[in-house]
């Protein structure tokens, strides 16, 4: 099956670093366009940050022109504040991508790493070294955000390709569909 192309905007959302990747989809062909972090603990005022983190968004969106979005859901933690601050951060991006008429979706984190690694309950690491094979990736990047928005993206890609089909069925699939990536 042939899918026309498709770009993907991956974002792990975060309130001191958010991570971003963007995918582009080809045919049965994933590259990676683009990822990196969006750094805001140097600004100390949190509505600054969120000014930085649409105004990031918007451009990356204006110079890759994705198609999609897919963020990371927000899972819940004991502080309060901390849950508070993140979802407004996640809000901010959906707002960016909204504002350019972009579908989100958004996806838990162990239903990312599952669908990355097999496994959700798969260490950053775990995931960063999957992206590197997966994606072909030279290098992994220090701030490990970056390659978690890559996992968002690829996610989708997935969910997208195969549908909500168990992991076993996708993976199966996955296989069938590419033997050359399968070692």
């Amino acid at each position: 099956m042939v899918t026309k192309e498709k770009i993907i905007l991956g974002i792990d959302p975060g309130t001191s670093i958010m991570g971003y990747g963007i995918l582009k989809v080809a045919g049965g062909e994933l590259e990676v366009l683009q990822y990196g972090v969006i750094h805001l603990n140097k600004l100390e005022d949190h509505y600054l940050r969120l000014k930085k983190i649409f105004d990031r968004i918007v451009q990356l969106i204006d110079e890759y022109a994705p198609d999609e979005m897919a963020l990371e859901a927000p899972f819940y933690g004991k502080n309060v504040q901390s849950m508070l601050k993140l979802g407004r951060a996640q809000g901010v991006a959906m707002a960016a991508a909204l504002s350019r008429q972009i579908p989100i979706s958004e996806y838990a984190p162990k239903k990312i790493k599952q669908s990355v690694t097999g496994n959700g309950n798969a260490s950053k690491e775990q995931v960063a070294s999957m992206l590197v094979a997966q994606l072909k990736i030279k290098e992994v990047p220090e701030i490990l955000d970056a390659t978690d928005a890559l996992s968002v993206a690829l996610c989708h890609h997935f969910q997208q390709r195969f549908g909500s089909t168990s992991q076993a069925k996708s993976w199966k699939a996955f296989i069938t569909d590419n033997p050359e990536r399968v070692k």
